[in-house]
């Protein structure tokens, strides 16, 4: 019995570093990021907890995956995105839906629902 729940109890602190950092992105699941580059080139992303993204870039779609490492997120595109080096990483802390902030080179905005 005390190796089945010191194997449970280890299993759960395997896996709650993995989950706390993922933590910073729970706002924008079912929500809209959308980021803006210096040259006025806007991006809607939209984060998945399975750890992938969709996104809209004018009439141009991507897709890929994401993960948090520490105070980085990382996004690795399928295809490359215009403009954006793949993979790209910046900078990331939780935010509320309405709250606009600096990640690297992008104005970041969060805002509510699929847009």
């Amino acid at each position: 019995m005390r190796i089945a729940i010191l194997s449970a109890a280890l299993l759960v602190a395997a896996t709650v570093p993995a989950l706390a950092g993922d933590e910073v992105l729970a706002s924008r699941f079912g929500n809209t990021t959308i980021t803006k580059d210096a040259q006025g080139n806007e991006r809607h992303v939209y984060y998945k907890a399975d750890h992938t993204f969709t996104g809209k870039q004018g009439t141009a779609t991507f897709s890929g995956t994401w993960k948090v490492d520490g105070s980085t997120i990382c996004l690795t595109a399928d295809q490359p995105i215009p403009g954006v080096p793949n993979p790209i990483c910046t900078p990331v802390e939780a935010h509320n839906i309405g709250d606009t902030w600096q990640a690297g080179p992008f104005t970041v905005s969060l805002v509510a629902g699929i847009q």
